[in-house]
Formats: structure tokens, sequence, C-alpha cells
């Protein structure tokens, strides 16, 4: 069966090292990794697709080039369009209710207040929808609203335990696509 994997992100240069663009970063490190796997990046309705194979599953690589809330869109038109089950569908993302450089994965569950993710749970009809998370919450992380602190940069030394992160993730994302979502809690969680 035909997998995608989802990174989450806002689109333009303004906000590309934003700790609200992990799961962006996430994917663009897997398409680097696996780059003899993947075709280049194309531009389709609202998004950014790459596509592969990995172990022999067809694999799109997306990142939605709406804002945030709006990730869904592309997600959804794209999932109807390939007519794929929302469980082979994986979103990679950023969460502020896990520390710096945690990562977790899930099978469902809600959006946990995560405005992307709840637009591809809108679009999509189902919270059943597996997901691997990134915790960004630094020290500083209670002293800010969220909305100004998930756009803010990390600091040189976040940035070594993010980098460390995505890298974790990538292999992450790589277990999900042979082996499962079981597999893949078992082995992030």
């Amino acid at each position: 069966p035909m997998k995608i994997v989802v990174g989450l992100g806002n689109p333009g240069r303004k906000y590309e090292a934003t700790r609200h663009n992990v799961g962006f970063r996430v994917l663009r490190a897997f398409h680097t990794i696996h780059a003899p796997d993947f075709g280049g990046w194309r531009e389709e309705a609202d998004a950014l697709v790459s596509e592969g194979s990995r172990d022999g599953a067809r694999t799109v690589l997306l990142l939605p080039t709406t804002f945030m809330n709006a990730s869904g869109d592309a997600v959804g038109r794209l999932v109807r369009y390939l007519r794929i089950d929302p469980a082979d569908v994986l979103v990679v993302l950023d969460d502020l209710d896990l520390p710096l450089g945690k990562i977790r994965a899930r099978s469902a569950g809600s959006s946990g207040g995560h405005k992307g993710l709840d637009s591809v749970i809108e679009n999509l009809g189902t919270e059943g929808i597996p997901r691997l998370r990134l915790g960004i919450a630094g020290t500083g992380a209670a002293s800010l609203e969220a909305e100004k602190y998930v756009l803010q940069r990390f600091d040189d030394e976040e940035q070594k335990t993010i980098e460390e992160a995505i890298g974790q993730a990538v292999r992450a994302i790589d277990v999900w696509l042979t082996q499962g979502i079981e597999a893949t809690m078992n082995q992030s969680n």
C-alpha cells in the first residue's frame, strides 16, 4: 500500500528556523538522506511533493505550503485523490507539551491543541492518523504565550539537541514505513 508522510510547518524564509517548523525540517532531512529513492520536490496544489519508494512501498512526502492552520487542505486533497487510508498517513510535527528533543509516536488521538494537526484531523474526518511529535519546549517555554514561543528560533544549545532529535525522527519515519506504527512507538517512546 502507498504511504504519505507529512511534515508540518509555516511556509517562507521568515519561519524556516522556528520551533513550529520542526516537521518541515525532519521531512527535508529524510528526503536528503534518502535522495536516491526519491525524486526532487515539485509544487502541487498548496504543497511541495516528492515521490519515491522505501522498502518497495510507494511513498509520498508532503510539505503543505499553506499556513499551519490550513495544513489539512493539501493533506486531505492528496489522501482523497490517491484513495489512501488515514492510517497510512504519518504526520510529523512540533509539540510544545514535550520537553525539547523528546520524540513520541502515536497511532491516533486528539490534536492536543496543535493547529496544524487540528486541520489534518478535520480534513480527514478522523483522529486515527499516526503522528510523530518532536518536543520543542526549552527552558523559556513557560514564560511566553504559546503563539509567540513557537515562532521563536532555537538558541545554539537547543539547536544541538533538536538536530539530534531530527536525526532520530528521520530513523523513526523509516521504521514506520518499513514496520508500521507499533514498531515506531516501541522504538521512539
